[in-house]
């Protein structure tokens, strides 16, 4: 594979195919980025192709008006949402975009998840809240999904999926496992009719612990 971005692209496919291997999306669904070279580029997932099929020359590199400066084919329809992110968000390094199936759930009914076990807190920030409804695609679904992500390294989209950041594309990966694993915990609690959240006070100090790492992230330790 030609180019200087040989690296990113394949963070971004490998990310990809084990998304698949999880099952966390479906065929062509969701999306994987990571910044590309000084920051202001992104390495992406192309639309319409199985990420069980994906290799790293499959995968766009993008300037910051998301015209392809590598790559054959078009970059993801939610391109628009992985560039806002990174444009708020300097700590992150990745974003991965997911269609699990708990996490759909959350997504369809809006029930934002709060933080019922402690690694959600000390690793996503706290409760994985619901983004505002808005089309695919649209600047207005990055604009909700960065309200429903502030503070947080997760969020569901309302009527879609869920999203995760992180500083590599294997980390935000980890978060978007994370999420749907607390999803599947929080479904099951609720149709028991028992959801014990965690004490107020150690929700406090665990999201200190979050605030730590996100410092150091964004310090580029």
């Amino acid at each position: 594979m030609s180019g200087g971005f040989a690296a990113e692209r394949a963070a971004v496919a490998r990310a990809a195919r084990e998304m698949d291997r999880l099952g966390l999306v479906s065929g062509s669904s969701g999306n994987v980025s990571a910044r590309a070279g000084d920051g202001a580029l992104m390495a992406v997932t192309p639309m319409g192709l199985p990420y069980s099929e994906l290799s790293d020359a499959d995968v766009v590199v993008v300037d910051s008006d998301l015209e392809p400066l590598e790559g054959d084919r078009a970059p993801s329809s939610e391109s628009l949402l992985h560039r806002a992110i990174y444009e708020q968000r300097p700590e992150v390094g990745a974003v991965v975009h997911t269609h699990s199936i708990f996490s759909s759930v959350a997504a369809v009914t809006g029930r934002e998840i709060p933080p019922i076990v402690d690694e959600m807190v000390v690793y996503l920030g706290g409760g994985v809240r619901v983004s505002e409804y808005a089309f695919p695609g649209t600047p207005e679904l990055a604009e909700r999904v960065l309200a429903a992500l502030e503070g947080r390294s997760a969020a569901i989209i309302r009527n879609h999926g869920a999203v995760g950041v992180g500083r590599n594309a294997d980390e935000a990966l980890r978060v978007c496992a994370l999420v749907e694993r607390v999803a599947t915990i929080h479904a099951y609690a609720a149709v028991s009719g028992t959801v014990g959240e965690l004490p107020p006070e150690v929700v406090e100090r665990e999201q200190a612990v979050y605030r730590m790492r996100m410092a150091a992230a964004a310090a580029g330790r």
